[in-house]
């Protein structure tokens, strides 16, 4: 087989009518704009209000930043491509991209448990939520978050870009996603889609059971409560996080988890844009919407500046 040295790759995801491209460059941007602003906002309004310095804040304003990094890691890539004929990565930025991707991914795979946890001290053990969220379990939860993504991605982007490339690099997609990228390796990939399954499955299952054995002792909790007037304002702490697990788990669990024989290349460019631009802009939108101290200290902040 003739083989060459590939330098770059060139996307194919996108649609070759140019009023469809100028839609989608308008849409795109609108997201974008959003997203940051929204995430940005949430970490300010918890930042600079005392009352939010909680753990459940702490997390939420990680959370934040990591989804301004996430989406900044494609859309303004995609961005460029919409609106220039030139549609090519370099190899080693391909890999570059890739890599965050997955990185990101897991730091909010953990992350959500992590907030889950908190979620599950404070309402199941009240009076021990002082000492078992304290500053330092925070900053140890995050640290370990942050360690896990930046290790278990790198075996399978290092791989992945270590094997042999024909001259085909054309990627059906908007952006270098591990399985199209994987698709014009010019060796046997049996094992690193092996390899990326089981991390995969390390990745989103554990923290998922995590997450489902934290709720299922929040809502054995909620159940022994009272009054339902107790039991709607409990649950809906936890309401908004529980709206982004299903989101975020659900999105990403369709595309990395799926078996090779079901692989639907148009269902993973839908979904992959899903999970890398719609959940990071539905994020501000979800905790500030759905949660009554964030949405408190906004009124709050606008009227000071109204007022000033």
């Amino acid at each position: 087989m003739n083989k060459t040295s590939v330098t770059y790759f060139t996307f194919l995801g996108f649609p070759s009518y140019l009023e469809v491209q100028i839609l989608m460059f308008v849409l795109l941007s609108a997201i974008y704009a959003v997203t940051v602003t929204g995430n940005c906002l949430i970490i300010l309004i918890t930042w600079a209000n005392i009352t939010l310095h909680t753990p459940m804040y702490f997390f939420l304003r990680i959370l934040s930043f990591l989804e301004i990094c996430y989406i900044s890691v494609t859309l303004p890539k995609i961005l460029h491509n919409l609106v220039s004929e030139d549609k090519s990565i370099s190899f080693s930025g391909c890999a570059a991209q890739m890599y965050f991707i997955l990185f990101l991914g897991t730091v909010e795979c953990f992350l959500l448990a992590s907030m889950s946890y908190d979620r599950c001290i404070a309402i199941c053990l009240p009076l021990h939520y002082t000492v078992l969220m304290s500053k330092g379990v925070c900053t140890y939860l995050t640290l370990a978050s942050w360690m896990g993504g930046i290790l278990i991605p790198l075996v399978n982007t290092t791989w992945a870009f270590s094997l042999p490339y024909c001259s085909s690099n054309k990627i059906n997609h908007f952006f270098c996603d591990f399985p199209p990228v994987l698709k014009l390796a010019c060796a046997d990939t049996t094992l690193n889609e092996t390899v990326m399954l089981v991390s995969s499955l390390v990745i989103t299952l554990i923290p998922f059971i995590f997450i489902l054995a934290s709720y299922t002792c929040i809502l054995g909790t909620i159940l022994r409560m009272p009054s339902s007037e107790s039991r709607h304002k409990v649950f809906s702490t936890c309401s908004s996080h529980l709206l982004m697990v299903t989101l975020f788990f659900g999105s990403a669990s369709f595309m990395y988890l799926h078996p090779k024989s079901s692989y639907s290349l148009e269902r993973d460019k839908f979904l992959s844009l899903f999970y890398t631009v719609i959940t990071p802009m539905l994020n501000p939108i979800i905790y500030s919407l759905r949660n009554t101290e964030v949405k408190k200290a906004l009124a709050r902040m606008f009227k000071r500046k109204i007022l000033s």
